[in-house]
């Protein structure tokens, strides 16, 4: 029985120091492209984050961009706030909801969120290149499915629902032109039903 218990905390062990170094590892790979391609529009990645949050959620609690940006509370509503002095969100309630806060994008906002997405150049994203052999060798970049499952045991359905929701928004609203993300445009009727 012993053995049995010491090879399993043996093991948990080697997952979990797994994990971590190789999420570290792709995390400060991701940070440092992420600081890279936000510099020039004076953002730090919290506040992009934000951005990108109530853009995809168009409207989004502090606590829903807390979850689903994975911070504090107070970190979201701190850099929130930085992000309302510049005029880029503002604070509202809802009329079916006067309990919570909500965070939307001025028209400044989701200018700013669309020019670094139309800036974003793939070639920079040090995790991008690394998957292009992946992409080369299987038609497909690596899906994910074992992380996925891993965070949705973690974070609950809700966070998975929010990030699915995310990747579609991309794709419905998004096309590419010559190489850059354009935004589609909006028919009269489709933005009267938005």
């Amino acid at each position: 029985m012993d053995t049995q218990v010491t090879q399993s905390i043996k093991q948990s062990i080697m997952f979990s120091h797994k994990v971590a170094q190789l999420s570290k590892a792709l995390w400060k790979s991701i940070e440092k492209d992420w600081q890279t391609w936000i510099k020039p529009y004076n953002l730090n990645i919290n506040e992009h984050h934000i951005l990108l949050i109530s853009y995809q959620l168009e409207g989004a609690s502090i606590s829903d961009i807390a979850k689903f940006g994975v911070m504090h509370v107070s970190t979201a509503f701190n850099f929130s706030k930085k992000l309302e002095e510049r005029g880029l969100l503002t604070f509202s309630k809802r009329q079916n909801d006067k309990r919570n806060t909500y965070v939307f994008l001025t028209k400044e906002g989701e200018e700013l969120l669309l020019e670094t997405l139309k800036n974003y150049n793939p070639e920079t994203y040090g995790v991008y290149s690394g998957s292009l052999p992946i992409k080369e060798l299987y038609g497909k970049f690596p899906e994910f499915s074992e992380i996925t499952s891993i965070v949705k045991h973690i974070y609950g359905p809700d966070f998975m629902s929010i990030f699915e929701k995310s990747l579609s928004k991309i794709e419905s609203d998004f096309t590419e032109v010559d190489g850059k993300l354009s935004p589609v445009e909006k028919t009269e009727s489709s933005a009267r039903s938005s």
